[in-house]
């Protein structure tokens, strides 16, 4: 079984469900992740300055959904980077950009741990993480340091898959996640090991309240929260003071 204590096994995991991914997941969401990811994307820039040009991160970018929903919806110069732990992951997302035409951006592919980025203090504009920040080790360690890379007023935001508080609906999914979720991840995947995993993750991963507690103890203010499908998902924003 894989560990989230065990960086490499984890790495060897994502390597090992990349080619799939996109399609995996779409099935086992009901498509309804993009839905999810536009609305993270809607939430990052609402408070974002429309015409100049800026930086932009995607951690746990895995095959570069999220980043190339942002991208598309900026028009002004924009140095992209996509982070992640595995190599085949930013592999897919350099085939999926090739498809795409961002004339005015710049994207570089980053194989790094989100915990201990290789980037110089305030150097981004935003940042946006999805379905990322369970699978991280030390998640505060991690905010921490993307709070290090942002620029005064810069804005973090994470999409991550969560437990719903309506007791019937949570039953619900609890069923969903325990029967149908790894007998179509086995379907669907090259390693089903690897979906086992991600169902107990969602079981096990801190509340929402408990993530944004996380993001104000590492600094960020103004801290916003925001159910999806009754707390299926959660999107939460952090803003990095001004001074």
């Amino acid at each position: 079984m894989y560990r989230k204590d065990s960086p490499q096994t984890i790495q060897a995991m994502f390597n090992s469900i990349a080619n799939r991914y996109d399609k995996t997941n779409a099935v086992l969401s009901f498509a309804l992740h993009k839905r999810w990811n536009r609305a993270l994307v809607r939430h990052i820039l609402s408070s974002q300055p429309s015409t100049e040009p800026h930086t932009y991160l995607d951690l746990c970018s895995g095959t570069g959904e999220i980043a190339f929903d942002y991208l598309q919806t900026k028009q002004q110069a924009c140095q992209a980077y996509l982070i992640d732990f595995s190599p085949d992951m930013l592999e897919r997302a350099k085939e999926k950009a090739t498809k795409m035409t961002f004339p005015q951006h710049t994207l570089s592919y980053l194989e790094a741990d989100v915990q201990q980025l290789p980037l110089h203090d305030q150097i981004a504009d935003c940042a946006t993480m999805a379905y990322g920040i369970r699978n991280v080790q030390q998640p505060s360690r991690c905010i921490q340091d993307v709070f290090r890379v942002l620029k005064p007023g810069g804005r973090f935001g994470i999409l991550e898959l969560t437990r719903p508080n309506n007791r019937l609906l949570r039953w619900g999914h609890y069923v969903y996640l325990r029967t149908l979720f790894p007998l179509l991840g086995k379907w669907l995947a090259d390693n089903p090991a690897a979906y086992q995993y991600l169902c107990q993750s969602i079981h096990t991963f801190i509340a929402p309240q408990e993530l944004e507690h996380l993001l104000q103890a590492q600094g960020f203010v103004h801290t916003q929260r925001y159910s999806l499908m009754g707390g299926i998902a959660t999107i939460l924003i952090g803003h990095k003071p001004l001074s």
